[in-house]
């Protein structure tokens, strides 16, 4: 978080967004994906994971694009990571940020990773020991995302008590931060707020800062809200709501970046991120994949007459 916003955008797109699409984007298209949403103003991007190309073919140009991304300047270059082995390859491209998802559903994390939770600690555990050794201007933060948080299209309810048992498990295995991730979307409002309280309780609330919602059921954005009223400060989205979960059926809709944007900006919360320009972002995105279906109220909507975002007008003042 900067003096300058109020709200991080995390832009999880680039890897998220096209990991469960069977067409493939070029390596050329992401990169003006990429560098035109940083020149909107979008300060984090995760630009892909570090995962066998043969399981996820999109993906396979993750080293590529992470080059790509640290010559921009300001970007923060997130990536996800399945284990020890994609760890150590984004810490030798040198990104900002790495995220290993833990499903709080083991039935999830077994399909999603191949991994018990004992086993995924262990993963853990590793790969903080080998951060470590890692002088500390190239050293990336380690976020632990607690996937599945909200429920599980495999098991069901996910009991409270669990996330927050895997949260402090995730702390004491060497993580920076955790994240909530609503993997499925059946998160709601009032379960966004419990969740933040009860895990800030066990592990405090500076190492649980952010939370990535999805808008299966039409929910994502009312969460976003919860979010904000009870302190979270950064909110994954992605550009025109692409993505979902491979491994949780019908676990489809990232919340839209471009709503998103709009929401905040119009609530008086600077993002820092030009809507405008982000909207032109979305033209690159749809001649990249022709055919794929795009979300979003605002791009089809437009912008209401002489809206002026909060972060226009920070900076006029």
């Amino acid at each position: 978080m900067t003096s300058s916003i109020d709200v991080l955008v995390s832009e999880v797109g680039p890897r998220d967004g096209l990991q469960s699409i069977h067409r493939l984007m070029s390596t050329q298209d992401k990169k003006r994906w990429i560098t035109a949403e940083a020149a909107a103003g979008v300060l984090e991007i995760e630009v892909g994971s570090f995962v066998s190309a043969k399981l996820i073919p999109q993906l396979a140009d993750t080293a590529e694009l992470v080059a790509h991304s640290l010559t921009i300047p300001g970007l923060t270059v997130a990536a996800l990571v399945p284990n020890y082995r994609g760890a150590e390859k984004a810490i030798e491209c040198g990104v900002h940020k790495i995220t290993i998802p833990l499903s709080v559903s083991e039935t999830h994390s077994l399909k999603n990773l191949n991994r018990t939770h004992a086993q995924l600690l262990d993963e853990v555990r590793r790969i903080a020991a080998l951060i470590r050794d890692v002088p500390l201007p190239r050293r990336p933060a380690f976020e632990g995302a607690l996937s599945t948080a909200f429920g599980c299209t495999i098991e069901g309810p996910v009991p409270q008590r669990k996330v927050v048992e895997l949260a402090e498990a995730l702390m004491a295995a060497g993580c920076d931060e955790v994240g909530l991730s609503d993997t499925t979307g059946y998160g709601n409002p009032a379960q966004v707020k419990s969740l933040t309280l009860a895990v800030w309780a066990a592990v405090g609330r500076k190492h649980l800062t952010g939370i990535h919602l999805h808008n299966t059921r039409g929910q994502g954005l009312a969460n976003v809200v919860a979010a904000l009223d009870v302190g979270l400060s950064t909110v994954d989205a992605s550009l025109g709501g692409l993505g979902g979960c491979p491994s949780a059926p019908g676990a489809s809709g990232n919340i839209v970046t471009e709503d998103l944007v709009f929401l905040l900006e119009a609530m008086g919360l600077r993002t820092g991120i030009d809507i405008t320009q982000l909207l032109a972002v979305r033209r690159i995105v749809q001649e990249a994949l022709p055919g794929e279906c795009l979300y979003g109220f605002v791009a089809d909507a437009g912008l209401p007459k002489g809206f002026i975002s909060a972060s226009k007008l920070a900076l006029d003042d």
